[in-house]
């Protein structure tokens, strides 16, 4: 690729395919791209970059002369431009590819894995270095307050990298995080996800095992010691691993954990740190973050005043508004073992008030009825439950499906009160009749859930 200078990328909109195409102009290459969807902000900061931007997939929009085709990870067989870069025997590659080449080789690149938490504890890492002077690249799947954009690529000598173990591009089935070049990667836990494309947890381990497969003799693994998945996936792993958790097992012990309402406080390896979040998970979360800020040379005191300064991720209990006394908070969480964990972090951070979760099952996987009992226990652990209808139900086969009005049944029988409401109209009337000052409505989706959080705080008023 290397003699190459005009790309075409064919979904130019998402977060990371955005910020590897400005990263590409910036460095005098020759950059259009098309997309389904182009709206600000990101068709705004593209275009302020000098990229032009057809809407919609054409064949006619990959330029004649463009020598590569970047093909996005949301883009399958039958998109006119997949054909066309195909017909035309076009070089095509993928994102995690053209990072690979252009901004992760020769780089001290820090991944971090995991079913949950790579979101926040990436946020974490990179906001660290930033304040340390290090101006990390990264790519993040979420918004980290702190950086402003999920995606970044100056040309620095480390970059932080959200590790996903989701396929590559229809035509690589790799997981993305494969390609990473890591120094160093992060594996927070491991559970059975993704059902589209992983048939079982022994799937998901193989692939985990290969990631700490190319992590070199000079890098380093942290894995979660109290995790037995990611225990075994590091058992005979080629490169160091340092086991971090709160069991006397661990290598790296975090001790001396205190919950406040708005902060918690651990010592890691006997060294105090504080975070500006509750719950044990984002303790997790802050521990593997300092871990890997002191691989990448930084001292404790430059850790300590990095995770302090810290303002969160959006999506991730981020408080929407208050009306009356009513509290509707907004989280990603979307998977049984996060769903739980949710809830206790906000049992943690509004005490002894009735917590209500309103639940949509949207992801590949909470879509199938693959975690139908465990979403039942999750969700029973909250005051009140609300589960919507599943969105896009005909993509799922027929007998793959969750059942969402077996699943409010069950959450009753678990003794938790919940109430199965198709639409979001039927929700906000119901919860808005229903929620008292000093509640709090906890809305738990990975997508927009049809604008539900204002019509809430617009029905409550």
């Amino acid at each position: 690729m290397a003699d190459k200078t005009r790309f075409h990328f064919t979904g130019i909109c998402g977060t990371a395919m955005g910020a590897v195409a400005a990263a590409m102009k910036q460095r005098g290459f020759t950059v259009t791209g098309s997309d389904a969807a182009v709206y600000p902000p990101m068709s705004d900061f593209l275009r302020n970059q000098g990229i032009t931007i057809a809407e919609g997939y054409k064949e006619e929009h990959i330029p004649a002369d463009a020598d590569v085709v970047i093909i996005g990870n949301a883009i399958s067989r039958g998109n006119p431009e997949a054909e066309a870069a195909l017909d035309r025997k076009l070089l095509y590659h993928s994102l995690p590819e053209v990072m690979k080449e252009f901004f992760l080789r020769g780089k001290r690149n820090l991944v971090v894995s995991g079913t949950h938490g790579k979101t926040t504890t990436s946020s974490m890492l990179a906001s660290v270095l930033r304040d340390a002077g290090k101006n990390p690249g990264f790519m993040i799947g979420g918004l980290p307050k702190n950086l402003g954009c999920g995606a970044y690529f100056p040309d620095s000598e480390f970059n932080v990298l959200e590790g996903d173990e989701y396929d590559t591009a229809f035509f690589d089935k790799r997981s993305k995080f494969l390609h990473y070049l890591p120094d160093c990667v992060v594996v927070n836990n491991i559970e059975f996800d993704h059902a589209d494309i992983y048939n079982s947890l022994d799937e998901i381990k193989l692939t985990f095992r290969r990631l700490l497969n190319i992590v070199p003799r000079s890098g380093r693994a942290f894995v979660n010691g109290d995790d037995p998945n990611c225990l075994d996936v590091s058992a005979n792993a080629p490169c160091p691993v340092t086991r971090v958790g709160l069991g006397e097992n661990c290598d790296l012990r975090i001790e001396n954990v205190s919950y406040e309402p708005e902060r918690s406080s651990f010592t890691l390896g006997g060294v105090p740190y504080s975070v500006r979040m509750t719950g044990e998970f984002n303790v997790r979360n802050a521990a593997m973050a300092a871990a890997a800020a002191t691989f990448a040379g930084l001292s404790p005191e430059e850790i300590r005043a990095g995770l302090e300064n810290f303002e969160g991720v959006a999506r991730r209990q981020e408080l929407k508004g208050e009306v009356n006394g009513i509290k509707v908070v907004d989280d990603f969480a979307h998977h049984p073992t996060a769903i739980k964990l949710a809830v206790q972090s906000l049992r943690q951070k509004f005490n002894g008030d009735r917590l209500w979760v309103l639940f949509e099952p949207r992801s590949n996987t909470t879509r199938r009825a693959v975690f139908q009992n465990e979403l039942a226990e999750a969700l029973a652990t909250a005051d009140c439950a609300v589960v919507a209808a599943i969105p896009d139900l005909h993509k799922i086969p027929e007998n793959d499906r969750l059942d969402p009005e077996k699943l409010a049944s069950d959450i009753v029988r678990l003794g938790g009160e919940c109430a199965y409401l198709a639409d979001v109209d039927a929700i906000v009337a119901y919860v808005s009749e229903r929620a008292a000052t000093g509640d709090v409505i906890a809305v738990l989706s990975n997508g927009g859930f049809g604008g539900i959080h204002g019509k809430l705080l617009e029905a409550l008023a």
